[in-house]
């Protein structure tokens, strides 16, 4: 604004300055002296008349011209300072949303931290984590046994720990220590391709998990009253086990598409049901028939996660189903699969008698279909987030009303 009263004092006195040659000291002449001077100065003081007014009027041009450009320059100063607020806002956004993507452990993270905590983090993907400690809780209610006590309370709080920030931790570090050169090509930004933590680094965090795994597992085991080895040992070192081989060789069950997707779907719903229905039950054949059906829905999610890593599988020779049937049938199939297979469940609870939550389960899988519609078939690769963020919510809520329907039944575990 100082810029604008500058530009505004500068025009003024140019304008004034253009009225001093036609300013005079004497007074208006009368008529006598006039008539005394002759036509000539008669006709010499119109022409001054006519000159001051003149100089009024370029003045006047220099004032509203002034002004206009003042205005004209306020109003430009001001659209300017409102373009650099917007687009500090927009780049403190993306920042910020770059930044909860690093530790959440999304695609599109930032590159270049520093932190190691922060890194250790992103190694541990959090964003996998609540589907397992989901599932505890289905598992839990699964059970028929569960109360709200404290004890109970706390039980669950520590196999949530196991399942989610532990056991998925150790799954997703290990994955990426394995998968470095893969995440070179797809994730560039992942803490090991870019160099933001060392190999031994990651080993070392991958071993602390493993062993704080182990011992949360038996500690659960001891409070639930089951013999050591108890049934949360067995899970655990099931699940360590899924994880290794779906990363390593010689076995990396990810370069199949539909083995290493089953190995998800199993570890994202079976295995944390199983935990939870443990702790506070038992774990039956028939549950683990269930269990291990709707895990199939989980291939269906876990195929989502590969449209974006297509190229680079198709680089190093992974047979993804987005590589090997194309992206278009892949994602049919992808939709095929969860729908199916949450329909077979609502089938079974028909079977046993759970009408209403059957019912809820199909539909429950109407928003799916229309999500599917909306964004996995017309383009996974762009749409794969937010398809995720619009479906699964409604998959997930269908597996707990299951877990209750399993809890209020009359099956062998009740």
């Amino acid at each position: 604004m100082a810029n604008v009263a500058f530009v505004s004092a500068l025009s003024f006195s140019s304008a004034a300055s253009a009225l001093r040659p036609y300013q005079t000291s004497r007074p208006c002449c009368s008529n006598a002296s006039l008539q005394g001077r002759g036509v000539s100065n008669v006709r010499a003081s119109k022409s001054t008349f006519f000159g001051r007014s003149a100089a009024v009027k370029v003045y006047d041009n220099a004032w509203s011209y002034s002004m206009e450009r003042s205005q004209t320059f306020t109003v430009s100063m001001a659209k300017t300072e409102a373009g650099k607020r917007k687009t500090a806002e927009e780049s403190s956004s993306e920042v910020g949303s770059a930044d909860a993507r690093q530790l959440l452990g999304m695609k599109g993270a930032k590159s270049g931290e520093t932190n190691k905590w922060k890194i250790r983090l992103q190694l541990m993907k959090p964003i996998t984590w609540i589907p397992l400690i989901w599932g505890v809780v289905c598992g839990a209610a699964a059970s028929g046994n569960y109360t709200w006590t404290v004890e109970n309370t706390a039980m669950s709080a520590l196999c949530m720990l196991l399942a989610g920030p532990i056991m998925a931790g150790f799954t997703q570090t290990l994955n990426d220590l394995l998968d470095a050169d893969i995440d070179a090509i797809n994730e560039p930004y992942r803490p090991i391709p870019s160099g933001a933590i060392s190999k031994g680094e990651v080993t070392a965090q991958i071993l602390v998990l493993l062993g704080a795994g182990a011992g949360i597992a038996a500690i659960l085991d001891h409070w639930a009253g089951h013999p050591f080895p108890g049934n949360l040992t067995y899970i655990n070192a099931l699940g360590a086990f899924l994880a290794y081989i779906y990363s390593a060789e010689p076995f990396k069950l990810k370069k199949n598409g539909w083995l290493g997707n089953y190995a998800l779907g199993a570890s994202y719903i079976s295995l944390p049901w199983c935990a939870g229905q443990a702790l506070f039950g038992e774990v039956t054949p028939e549950i683990i028939v269930l269990t291990l059906f709707y895990s199939m829905a989980g291939l269906g999610i876990a195929i989502v996660n590969d449209f974006k890593s297509v190229e680079g599988d198709r680089k190093l020779g992974l047979a993804s189903l987005p590589v090997v049937f194309g992206v278009e049938k892949a994602a049919w199939i992808c939709a095929g699969m969860i729908d199916f297979f949450q329909a077979g469940v609502a089938a079974y609870l028909f079977y046993i008698e759970q009408n209403i939550a059957a019912a809820s389960l199909l539909g429950l899988l109407l928003p799916q279909i229309y999500f599917q519609n909306q964004y996995l078939l017309k383009d996974p690769i762009k749409y794969d987030v937010k398809y995720q963020a619009s479906s699964q919510p409604f998959l997930v809520i269908g597996i707990l009303v299951t877990a209750l329907a399993i809890g209020h039944s009359n099956m062998p575990n009740m």
